[in-house]
């Protein structure tokens, strides 16, 4: 009497694991998104070139790098979208020079620029 339960209960059990249709195996499953750059992303890095172009216009032979970086840290999302979407961005970057937190940034890179040459 114990032996079909024990019989039905392995049958339940193992049958999970049979392929119920064989001609229809599961598909492979479907790999996971791969993220790409975001929109911000390509929008700081367009204008970072063009705001490094514009820096190296405005002190020729220097290394703009950290002018640049001050600029980039004291612009706004929207303002960074405008010079990445402008041809002529030098008016932007320039008001974004004449902010309080931008010129005090630029003069720290420019003190650190003068003790290490």
């Amino acid at each position: 009497m114990r032996l079909p339960l024990i019989l039905t209960a392995a049958a339940l059990a193992l049958s999970g694991c049979v392929v119920q249709n064989p001609g229809m195996a599961p598909g492979p499953a479907p790999l996971p998104p791969v993220p790409g750059p975001s929109p911000d992303a390509a929008v700081r890095s367009s204008a970072r070139v063009i705001v490094n172009r514009e820096m190296a216009r405005r002190l020729p032979g220097a290394n703009v790098a950290p002018y640049t970086d001050c600029v980039m840290s004291n612009a706004t999302t929207a303002e960074l979208a405008s010079i990445a979407d402008s041809a002529n961005a030098s008016g932007a970057v320039a008001a974004i020079v004449g902010r309080p937190a931008t010129s005090q940034c630029i003069a720290g890179a420019a003190a650190a620029a003068k003790r290490t040459a």
